[in-house]
């Protein structure tokens, strides 16, 4: 892998929240793997921020109890490790008081050559005030980049608030709106199999395509994560991941490789969802919430035996499926089904491109009928493309027909590490590559999509459907999908 490393200018990459889950967990680790691959070396700073009263030498260590926790020990060497932290430095600052802030002045290099990132690993309500102190103390640049995280709002108003505050400092070519999903190898490489290839692009419509299913299921709970019972799985997954997913399917073939065309042609997507609102919603969307197992070989807590006493009764739903449509020539009379919820059957995130059956069989005799094609795209785990075709079953005695899979295990083909996602977003930053990030103008879109759907929930007296956990969702997700003569499709993981 390393031949095809590009290197990247040296950078001060500032990140605000240092102390926090998601430096340790992901960002380290990723920056670690892209330091070993030689992406970037000790010419490149990353400057930690937090309330926390560290010193270098405390962060630097907190770096690499990161990197021996989170990074596989196949991959973990001591002196690669050392020369990693070597270039961690640390500020303590509470990003509302001004005092301070003169620390990072002196961390920051004031060089043009060197690419200047600021990262928010903290509450969105800190964004615009941490934008203002940016240009305060003098340190914003034309030529800096800021990353978000979401959660980017609860819905369309508060989302524009966040973005208005920010925007306040950072130009729209400045902002990184952060998807992880976005960065994940089988994601990037729906775009080579759709626009690299010439096999399906011109099947890939109303003509040949039945429907598609998309889902994102989780094993594990929500556990006693404050923010997701304010969230829930409508705004925590759909409004962003797997309406990203979809826009990635339905999109049209962009003019170029070029941030903005990619992003121009999923917004189009966006547009021309049909709404979903008021007697629409009960016929196609459900909303559910995992309950509690107990026997003598397993106990699962519910989601309501997991929040404090003062959220018991929370409405909050873990679990979505619904149907969208997109009114436009490609897409016209094919449903998109997606699902996602906490505490299924298996955790799996994967597309199902299902065909339309052949128009006329010849098989009447055969042993087995013909079953329509299907393009499988499993994000995780195990990555890989599966195409489902019907072939006959070795040997003599007449015709057998039976379904198999051209497959392509990406565990098979490359034999070397798969990057995690974090490692491509995080230097997509340094090389100013807005591709696989979310414009303003998309984010909007979403939210204008999902707000109906939350408010009618709102305003219904029913509550989330129960579903037992490690199912695959409540009865009426089922039903949704069954209404339309259709199945779920569910692979062994």
């Amino acid at each position: 892998m390393s031949s095809r490393i590009i290197p990247v200018q040296p950078f001060d990459y500032v990140v605000f929240g240092a102390t926090g889950d998601l430096t340790k967990r992901k960002l380290i680790p990723a920056l670690y793997h892209r330091f070993m691959d030689g992406q970037f070396d000790e010419q490149s700073r990353i400057i930690g921020v937090s309330r926390s009263d560290l010193s270098d030498a405390e962060f630097q260590d907190l770096a690499c109890d990161a990197v021996t926790q989170f990074v596989d020990k196949d991959y973990q060497d001591k002196a690669t490790i050392d020369r990693f932290v070597s270039i961690f430095s640390y500020i303590v600052n509470d990003v509302l008081n001004e005092e301070g802030w003169g620390d990072l002045g002196q961390a920051l290099r004031d060089d043009a050559n060197i690419v200047r990132a600021f990262y928010l690993a903290v509450a969105p309500d800190l964004f615009a005030p941490i934008a203002q102190y940016l240009s305060k103390q003098g340190y914003y640049r034309r030529d800096a980049r800021v990353v978000i995280e979401k959660p980017l709002g609860h819905d369309l108003l508060s989302s524009m608030q966040i973005n208005d505050g920010v925007a306040e400092i950072f130009e729209e070519d400045q902002v990184y709106r952060i998807d992880h999903y976005l960065g994940k190898e089988t994601v990037q490489n729906l775009l080579a199999l759709r626009f690299a290839n010439t096999l399906f692009e011109p099947i890939w419509n109303s003509a040949h395509i039945d429907h598609v299913q998309l889902t994102v299921a989780e094993s594990v709970g929500a556990g006693t994560r404050g923010y997701y019972d304010e969230s829930g799985a409508l705004r925590d997954m759909i409004q962003n991941h797997m309406l990203q997913l979809l826009c990635l399917v339905a999109m049209e073939p962009p003019a170029s490789d070029d941030a903005n065309a990619l992003r121009d042609e999923k917004l189009k997507v966006l547009r021309a969802l049909k709404p979903i609102a008021n007697s629409d919603v009960t016929k196609m969307t459900v909303r559910g919430q995992y309950k509690g197992v107990k026997s003598e070989t397993t106990s699962v807590a519910g989601y309501q035996e997991e929040l404090p006493e003062d959220k018991k009764g929370s409405r909050t739903e873990t679990f979505v499926a619904l149907k969208a449509e997109i009114g436009n020539w490609r897409w016209s009379g094919v449903p998109f089904y997606m699902r996602t919820g906490k505490r299924m059957a298996n955790r799996v995130s994967e597309i199902c491109i299902q065909f339309k059956p052949i128009p006329h069989s010849i098989f009447d005799h055969a042993e087995g009928a013909p079953r329509a094609n299907k393009l499988i795209i499993r994000l995780q785990p195990d990555e890989g493309v599966k195409l489902m075709m019907m072939i006959k079953d070795p040997g003599p005695g007449g015709m057998r027909l039976r379904e198999v899979p051209l497959n392509l295990s990406f565990a098979q083909t490359f034999t070397e590490r798969t990057p995690e996602a974090y490692e491509r977003l995080l230097l997509d930053v340094i090389r100013g590559n807005q591709t696989l990030f979310m414009r303003r103008d998309e984010l909007e879109a979403a939210w204008m999509w999902v707000d109906p759907i939350r408010e009618a929930w709102d305003r219904s007296s029913e509550p989330p459907q129960p579903y037992t956990a490690g199912t695959w969702g409540p009865s009426g997700a089922i039903a949704l999908i069954e209404r339309d003569g259709r199945t779920w499709y569910e692979d062994e993981v």
